[in-house]
């Protein structure tokens, strides 16, 4: 992606924090809990690679490949899955833009040479317009609705956002089912604002 030096170690930080969180929330809850936290895992990784600086790490040709495959394979797993519920149709939308991002940043995607969208690449990315903003305006009313679930109910914003407090004070004040839901709330926001501010490189 392009932008700052900075701004690129930012988006890792946060993408690696949730994918790391993801990742220990792999150890408990029910079956498809366990999954659909790889699921997120996975997602917030791979985010945090495709974030680092050009000018600290160049990668291989092939990168870009094996982030489409991986990525492919994730689709294709969400999409047997999506029957059982909206979460899993957005591990699809979001799998999905992980391998559109994957060709618009390969070498040459629009005559760039290198790596045009990781880090501080010179060359601009070869996304389609039209593409593009269909995701981009997903994300951001994903984005909305995420943070309006951690506002408190009864503020103008969560009622613009179509929030409500019921994630957030389920299981009690403060408790830790209370505590780990908004977490993972809060990690999914992360998640989906740092898919908003790659979509705006392309």
């Amino acid at each position: 992606m392009h932008g700052g030096v900075l701004a690129g170690w930012l988006m890792v930080a946060l993408c690696a924090v949730s994918g790391a969180y993801c990742l220990l929330r792999t150890r408990t809850g029910t079956p498809q809990e366990r999954g659909t936290a790889r699921g997120e895992a996975l997602m917030g990784f791979g985010m945090a690679a495709m974030a680092l600086p050009a000018a600290v790490l160049t990668l291989p040709e092939g990168t870009w490949a094996v982030y489409g495959v991986v990525f492919g394979a994730a689709a294709l797993r969400a999409l047997r899955s999506a029957r059982r519920g909206a979460h899993h149709l957005h591990h699809l939308v979001g799998s999905l833009a992980m391998v559109y991002m994957a060709v618009a940043m390969a070498p040459g995607a629009a005559g760039a040479g290198g790596h045009a969208g990781h880090g501080a690449a010179a060359g601009g990315a070869g996304g389609v317009p039209l593409l593009t903003g269909v995701l981009l305006l997903y994300y951001a009313l994903y984005v909305l609705r995420s943070a309006g679930h951690l506002i408190p109910a009864g503020t103008g914003v969560a009622s613009f956002a179509g929030g409500s407090a019921e994630g957030v004070v389920r299981g009690g004040g403060g408790g830790a089912a209370g505590g780990g839901n908004e977490l993972t709330m809060a990690c999914r926001l992360t998640m989906g604002i740092a898919m908003l501010a790659m979509l705006l490189t392309l």
